[in-house]
């Protein structure tokens, strides 16, 4: 079983700045073209409190800025779904599917 250290240091960091009610990150990689096992896709779903005073474009620079290292390096694509607790609360704690990727598989 490989390891998954890029997930694994998102998981971290985003824990660690923003102490999230619901974290979900979801590897897409293999929805894309590339060699099998790799860490490059990332769909993020993340719920925190910290979000409440910031509109949606504050949020993803937060993240963007936390995860500055593996953006620059290893990770190609970030989809980012995030909510305070009464906007996932008002979504019915669902986050919308991603779209098929039209090089899937290949």
């Amino acid at each position: 079983m490989q390891a998954k250290v890029v997930e694994q240091a998102l998981r971290e960091k985003l824990i660690e700045a923003l102490q999230p009610q619901e974290l979900l990150i979801e590897n897409e990689s293999d929805q894309h073209k590339g060699p099998p096992g790799r860490e490059s896709h990332f769909k993020v779903t993340l719920v925190s409190e910290a979000f409440n005073a910031l509109m949606p474009v504050k949020r993803h620079q937060k993240i963007y800025a936390l995860l500055a290292d593996e953006l620059a390096g290893p990770v190609h694509a970030l989809a980012l779904h995030l909510y305070t607790p009464d906007e996932w609360a008002a979504r019915g704690a669902q986050r919308p599917d991603s779209p098929r990727c039209s090089g899937q598989g290949q």
